[in-house]
């Protein structure tokens, strides 16, 4: 028999961190997702496990895996959750014309730039009381939308899997071979520079990283030293120090040049590889919100790009 008194009054917290870990298939991942420590993550886990007595997910796997009880929970899961979300977005609005509460993921290299016209616009111009802001990379944005714990995301990805979106199209951008300030080697080529540094770019579990890769595998370059980051300011900061060169795009590039990090920025000699940031919520939730929220992006990311990465960053641009 279900012990009630074992889930309350953190079952919905239980049930978050059981989707979370089946979606990123570890616990520490998982926990990561929440904001929450890794034996924080298992205990709820375990909490479930007790409340429901039997096992959720199989440990001696890795991937984490769930059990077959734990695939039921987690679809019954999911629908609560969502269940939960559309009752809070619903009340929300009833009745009143202003936004009470506003979450944004917002992409982690534009965050800085960004956030405070986000908090300004959403306060101004649509009465939103309370305001909370995700940094982070488009895999966290897709959690956080998929869960319903973020109404809106300006993001590298238009999760175009995802039904039920609105996309407003914020800009696309060009990347750019980007040295190290005092570099004089060769730069004909990704070939003739790797024989000098190695590449420094984005890691496997980034959007921006698995795109590089799979355009410098379409171009049959493979470089023999390759240094991995998660963070454009990390990579950034080794190609100042002179550990490397690598390819990012202007929005990549604003907090590098804001901090004055000596760069030398080029047209890349390789063509089609380029970004999209777009806007992305639930259709019809947010009023006009996110397409304001994209022309202000775009208006504010422009300037920014042309102030700190020059007239290089701006060609880059694609203003249509």
């Amino acid at each position: 028999m279900l012990d009630r008194s074992s889930l309350t009054p953190g079952l919905i917290r239980s049930l978050e961190v059981l989707v979370a870990v089946a979606e990123t298939g570890q616990m520490r991942s998982g926990a990561r997702m929440l904001g929450l420590s890794q034996p924080a993550a298992s205990q709820h886990i375990a909490t479930l496990e007790k409340a429901f007595d039997t096992q959720l997910i199989d440990r001696s796997v890795r991937p984490l895996r769930l059990t077959h009880a734990g695939t039921r929970l987690h679809n019954r899961a999911q629908r609560v959750l969502h269940a939960l979300s559309d009752m809070e977005s619903e009340l929300r609005h009833v009745g009143q014309a202003s936004i009470s509460l506003l979450r944004i993921g917002v992409q982690a290299s534009v965050a800085t730039t960004l956030t405070p016209w986000l908090v300004k616009l959403a306060q101004d111009e649509f009465g939103v009381e309370d305001i909370t802001l995700h940094a982070g990379q488009s895999g966290n944005h897709e959690h956080l939308l998929r869960t319903k714990q973020a109404d809106l995301a300006i993001t590298s990805n238009p999760f175009l899997d995802m039904d039920g979106l609105e996309r407003h199209h914020v800009l696309k951008e060009d990347y750019l071979l980007v040295l190290p300030g005092e570099y004089e080697g060769p730069t004909e080529s990704l070939e003739a520079i790797q024989r000098e540094l190695p590449l420094v770019r984005f890691g496997d579990t980034t959007n921006a990283g698995r795109q590089i890769a799979q355009h410098l595998r379409r171009l049959r370059f493979e470089p023999d030293k390759v240094i991995q980051a998660d963070r454009s300011s990390m990579v950034t900061s080794c190609v100042s120090a002179g550990q490397g060169f690598s390819l990012l795009t202007p929005t990549l590039l604003i907090d590098g040049m804001v901090e004055k990090m000596k760069l030398r920025l080029m047209v890349l000699p390789v063509v089609g590889l380029s970004r999209t940031l777009t806007a992305v919520a639930r259709k019809g939730e947010l009023q006009n919100l996110p397409k304001v929220v994209a022309e202000m992006s775009k208006r504010k990311l422009v300037r920014q790009i042309a102030e700190f990465v020059g007239e290089i960053g701006s060609r880059s641009l694609d203003h249509s």
